[in-house]
């Protein structure tokens, strides 16, 4: 097996273990597509996973967080990285360890975008570890969710525009982001009051988030009616339609949709 194909299936495999949402997306993108997006995907998990870190203290997050992120604006050295992650390595997870493989694996021509816009989110989460997630305001509330989600709507409008010059709108994509990030902090509410976190605005009610996680999967809609290639199509419609279910779930007093639900809208998605 060459050392291409290995990394092939260390990446899929690395996908399948952390994201529940993008894997099956990922998986049906065809091959230059899906190699961009998961590699892309990974390097944005593995500083998630510092930022999302239980046990490690704030100050190093910070650290790792803001030195990644120049390292990301650097044409990213892979010794520098693995000497600034050495002293922490039995605490963080395989997938933030090999950071630089998801880099290596992403095509010439894109992977300069997925570094800056990585770059920034690492630079967003280590700002807002040192705010300790309190969100005050409405503008507390866009700020963070453009950095950990909002990114993630950018960065993919940067992939469909190398690929086949597809172009969308910015804020748009944003908001297709901000929206499944949304209807997940109403989903993990309790979960992270528990931990002491608060994404919830100061004077929002559970109905005024609601309305704002609405309000951008309304955008993330107009968002879709930009994009004509069918295989982007479908990519982008199956976290969007999980999001829109589970919100309406919620809504509904459910924690969730079971696992029948998302198979079904996952199957419905992909056979229409």
């Amino acid at each position: 097996m060459s050392d291409v194909v290995k990394l092939e299936k260390e990446v899929m495999r690395m996908l399948k273990e952390t994201s529940r949402t993008f894997y099956i997306p990922i998986k049906l993108l065809k091959p230059r597509l899906r190699k961009t997006v998961a590699s892309a995907y990974l390097c944005m998990r593995a500083i998630d996973e510092i930022e999302d870190h239980e046990q490690m203290d704030a100050e190093i997050k910070q650290h790792l967080l803001r030195s990644t992120s120049e390292l990301l604006k650097d044409n990213f050295n892979v010794e520098s990285y693995m000497q600034l992650i050495e002293p922490y390595q039995k605490m963080l997870p395989e997938v933030t360890i090999r950071l630089a493989d998801w880099v290596s694996f992403c095509p010439e021509g894109i992977v300069e975008k997925v570094l800056d816009s990585t770059s920034i989110m690492a630079r967003g989460m280590a700002d807002w570890v040192g705010k300790n997630w309190q969100i005050i305001t409405k503008e507390d509330l866009d700020e963070y969710t453009y950095y950990v989600a909002g990114l993630v709507g950018v960065m993919l409008s940067d992939i469909w525009r190398w690929y086949d010059n597809t172009e969308t709108d910015s804020d748009l994509a944003i908001g297709y982001g901000r929206g499944l990030q949304a209807v997940n902090i109403l989903r993990n509410q309790e979960e992270d009051a528990d931990r002491g976190v608060k994404f919830f605005p100061d004077t929002w009610t559970r109905d005024d988030m609601f309305e704002y996680a609405s309000a951008n999967l309304a955008k993330a809609d107009e968002y879709m009616k930009d994009i004509k290639t069918k295989n982007i199509i479908l990519f982008c419609r199956i976290p969007l339609a999980l999001a829109h279910r589970t919100l309406h779930a919620l809504k509904n007093g459910q924690d969730k949709i079971s696992r029948q639900e998302v198979e079904a809208t996952v199957d419905e998605i992909i056979n229409s």
